[in-house]
């Protein structure tokens, strides 16, 4: 069962009254703070400016657990790779931290803030690995009951992100879980079938999805497709 970390006096704004994206500016990044943020509707993201924004997208996008688009080349992909949970999360969160990376943003204080949810339970990985063992690609989020949050993946083999997308999504339903939120839909997002509900209906499904049974509990039996 996951651990509760240190309370936060941080009390965050109902995402329902913002006029944008951005609901609130401030706080910090103790795991207390970040996991009510989530409960709440809101992810960290520090601003261009440098300060820390807390967001919840007025155009809000899921990844439907049965909406998953699957072509005939991922499903080939699938079986160049062997796939895992929470392993090695450290070197799936610092992939996606890393510099070189197109549109990186993941600053030291967020790797060692993750690191901490994933310790104490709240935050997991999905690890793709080739067939010599080398590490391919990831992603990571944080899951509270029936919800993962997804916050970022990366690869270094091609398709190696979409193979983990493809085991999260298989370990969701097999565990019963309820939502995989994925906060904006790009256009790599949309072709594996992520869609816009909105915030407002996003919220409405948090409450359901929280109070569902955790996926990862039993997601070390569960073998990808």
């Amino acid at each position: 069962m996951p651990i509760e970390p240190l309370p936060s006096a941080y009390q965050p704004p109902d995402p329902r009254t913002a006029d944008g994206d951005v609901v609130a500016v401030g706080a910090d990044m103790t795991p207390g703070t970040v996991l009510k943020a989530y409960r709440s509707g809101l992810f960290p993201m520090y601003l261009e400016d440098g300060d820390l924004g807390w967001w919840s997208p007025v155009e809000r996008a899921v990844l439907p657990l049965d909406g998953l688009h699957i072509s005939r080349s991922l499903r080939k992909a699938t079986r160049r790779f062997q796939v895992s949970v929470d392993a090695d999360f450290e070197a799936v969160i610092r992939g996606c931290a890393e510099p070189l990376r197109s549109g990186s943003w993941i600053s030291d204080d967020f790797v060692e803030t993750y690191i901490q949810l994933h310790r104490l339970g709240w935050a997991h990985s999905v690890e793709v690995w080739d067939m010599d063992g080398e590490l391919a690609g990831g992603l990571y989020g944080v899951g509270i009951g029936g919800l993962f949050a997804g916050e970022s993946m990366f690869h270094n083999v091609r398709d190696a992100s979409k193979v983990a997308l493809v085991h999260l999504v298989v370990v969701m339903n097999e565990g019963a879980g309820r939502l995989i939120d994925v906060q904006w839909k790009t256009p790599h997002l949309e072709s594996l079938g992520a869609v816009i509900i909105g915030r407002d209906a996003y919220l409405d499904k948090l409450a359901w999805a929280l109070e569902g049974p955790d996926p990862f509990e039993k997601a070390h039996e569960v073998d990808s497709l």
